[in-house]
């Protein structure tokens, strides 16, 4: 049976619950989110739904490959395979974490409704990191905007990770592997050799649309994943969770001093669906013949 735990957050023998220790107001727990330039308007949805119902102080970072190119962390040429420009930034979150502490990072396409001090508080310092560990193997071969689909063992385990920086095991994820190795070796995790060493989170914190069964009544998952293709995306608009994403949306748009336009992925369709009525760009649909 779990400890209560009084106002403060102490449980009731005086030892403080992990998000406590983890997320201070001095030193907010790190949050690196994937972040493209194709769907701003995702990683935003995503900052705010995260910091709307964390009762921790958080640092929301994104993740953007062009920054880390610049800083010279990010050397990698363009995959044919990836789907994201975030695709292999991921893997930096020890580097860029300095080697210390837990950190998170999850893609940009989560809605967060869960509190994540409660993730927090599942963290167990003697993995090197934690995820949630499906059986998932998608049956299309592309996803999101037209981009490839790729199938391959611990499928979606790298879409949201808490690494436990300092651990001797993520001492072997250093900026020439990650800069050389493949994706099937990094998405695998196989710098880890011991897979005792990757601890496990239940599902609900990383509930893969349209691949779980939405829950029975009033439950919410703790944190929607949007895999295949969100509701920004006009194909997407009727997925599963689609009108509670869209509530936080407009929720994040209230606090915009100016209107913003829609991003190329929701100006995207292959089926001819209406763009979003009420923005300036609204009429102007979006392919990649427009990115070249």
């Amino acid at each position: 049976m779990a400890e209560k735990r009084d106002v403060e957050g102490e449980t009731k023998n005086g030892n403080l619950p992990m998000s406590k220790k983890l997320a201070t107001e001095n030193m907010p727990f790190r949050c690196y989110l994937g972040y493209d330039s194709h769907e701003d308007v995702t990683f935003e949805v995503a900052k705010y739904s995260m910091e709307k119902y964390s009762s921790v102080p958080i640092q929301v970072i994104p993740l953007k490959r062009k920054e880390l190119r610049k800083q010279g962390v990010y050397k990698r040429a363009q995959d044919p395979k990836q789907s994201t420009e975030f695709t292999y930034c991921r893997f930096f979150v020890p580097f860029l974490n300095n080697y210390k502490g837990w950190a998170l990072f999850a893609d940009d396409d989560f809605l967060w409704l869960g509190d994540i001090a409660e993730l927090l508080d599942q963290v167990d310092d003697k993995y090197a990191m934690m995820c949630v560990q499906h059986d998932y193997a998608p049956t299309e071969s592309v996803k999101l905007a037209g981009r490839p689909q790729s199938s391959y063992p611990r499928k979606n385990w790298s879409s949201m990770v808490l690494y436990n920086c300092g651990h001797p095991a993520n001492a072997n994820l250093t900026l020439d592997m990650i800069n050389a190795g493949t994706g099937s070796f990094l998405h695998r995790f196989s710098w880890i050799t011991d897979d005792a060493l990757i601890g496990s989170i239940d599902y609900e914190w990383n509930f893969l649309v349209d691949w779980y069964k939405p829950y029975a009544e009033k439950r919410m998952p703790k944190a929607v994943h949007y895999t295949e293709g969100g509701p920004w995306f006009p194909d997407y608009r009727h997925t599963d969770y689609a009108e509670v994403w869209f509530e936080h949306m407009r929720e994040y748009e209230a606090t915009l001093e100016v209107p913003r336009q829609l991003c190329p992925y929701e100006r995207f369709s292959e089926k001819g669906t209406k763009l979003l009525e009420g923005y300036t760009n609204s009429d102007e649909p979006w392919t990649w013949a427009d990115e070249e």
